[in-house]
This record gives C-alpha cells, structure tokens and sequence, in this order.
C-alpha cells in the first residue's frame, strides 16, 4: 500500500517560478499514469492536498479508468464505509454469541467457507454446525480492537483484511490475521468466506 504523506508533500510542492505544484504543470497522460500508481484510499486522502487533485477527486471518469468503478468514488467510498460497519457486526455478533444474528449474517448458499487455523468448513450446514460451536465455547474471546484494515470493493463483493488479539497470548504468539469475504445479494451485503490465522510475530497497531 503506498504511503500517502510523503507523497503527498512531494505532489504538492509549489515550484518557485511557475508557482504551481508539480503534479499542476504534468500533461495531463503523466498525471493519469502517476495517479494509476496510488490505491484507491492514497488517491482519496490526496485529493485533500491541493485544487487540481480535488478536481479530479470529482472527476468519475478518472476513478473509471483508473480502478474500473462503475459508480465512480463517491458510490465508491459509499461501499467501502458500508462494507466496514457490515464488519464490524461480525465482532459484535461474537461478543455477544449470537446465533441468531449469525445465522442471518452468513449468506444462504453452499459456497461458504470457514478456514481457521488450517481448518476448512464448506457449506452453509457445516459453516453453522462450526460456528455454534464456537460461539458456546469459552474458547473463542477476541479483542475487538482491530487494527490494520484493508479493503478491497468491487461492485458485488468486498475483500476486508485485518489484525486482533486474542485476549489470552501465550509466550511467542503473535496477533491473528483475518479475512472476510462478502457478497451484496439485494443490496444488502452477506459473509460468504471467513479465515483466520495465528500470525509469527506481531504487527504494530
């Protein structure tokens, strides 16, 4: 992921003869390319930095070409903020085992997964049976403050990763990495894949 801080300085630089930023005075092909290089957050955070990226910030056809949106980034951003609240519930359901919820969390077709730990569960009956097991088990405890979230959104699904501890740690044990895969099915968005991992070493919050 690139780091947007110090790119955005350095885009934003106002160039003492023609008094105009640097990315201000580049053909407009070379500002397209060098925009192509930055992800989707880096592109929103640096449209904040000078008039010419707010423009294109606005611009929907260039978040088109660019990263193939069909809504351009307003629909864009939009889906993103939904997609990480619809992940959030996932934390909640588990805090408050609910069976319920969980059940209607998870989408309703045989292609689900659930992948923990080098285990594997596939269809909704066996992702079900997995997870009411967990959720009566005094086993499963997370702490809920995830960290390091990456978001993938495409116009029917959405790719979230992410860090959290476990409440218990033993000696040498690192956080566990997640990854929640959804679908939207009316306009509404479903867990269809889970996996978690124990990690080697930790990651900074």
């Amino acid at each position: 992921m690139v780091v947007i801080s110090g790119v955005s300085k350095a885009v934003c630089l106002s160039d003492d003869k023609a008094g105009f930023s640097m990315i201000e005075q580049m053909v407009p092909d070379i500002m397209t390319q060098v925009l192509s290089l930055l992800d989707s957050s880096s592109l929103c955070s640096l449209s904040m930095t000078c008039p010419v990226m707010r423009k294109a910030a606005n611009d929907d056809s260039l978040w088109k070409f660019l990263y193939h949106q069909f809504n351009g980034w307003k629909a864009y951003y939009a889906a993103t903020k939904t997609s990480l609240n619809v992940n959030s519930e996932f934390f909640n359901i588990i805090m408050e085992k609910s069976h319920r919820r969980m059940a209607r969390y998870w989408l309703k077709s045989e292609h689900v997964t659930f992948h923990e730990s080098g285990q594997l569960y596939t269809g909704r009956t066996a992702v079900m049976e997995r997870l009411k097991y967990l959720l009566d088990s005094e086993e499963i405890k997370f702490d809920c403050d995830i960290f390091d979230v990456q978001v993938r959104v495409e116009p029917n699904w959405a790719w979230i990763t992410m860090f959290t501890y476990p409440w218990v740690l033993s000696e040498g044990e690192g956080p566990m990495r997640i990854t929640n895969v959804f679908e939207l099915h009316n306009n509404r968005w479903f867990l269809v894949h889970h996996r978690c991992w124990r990690t080697c070493q930790s990651t900074g919050g």
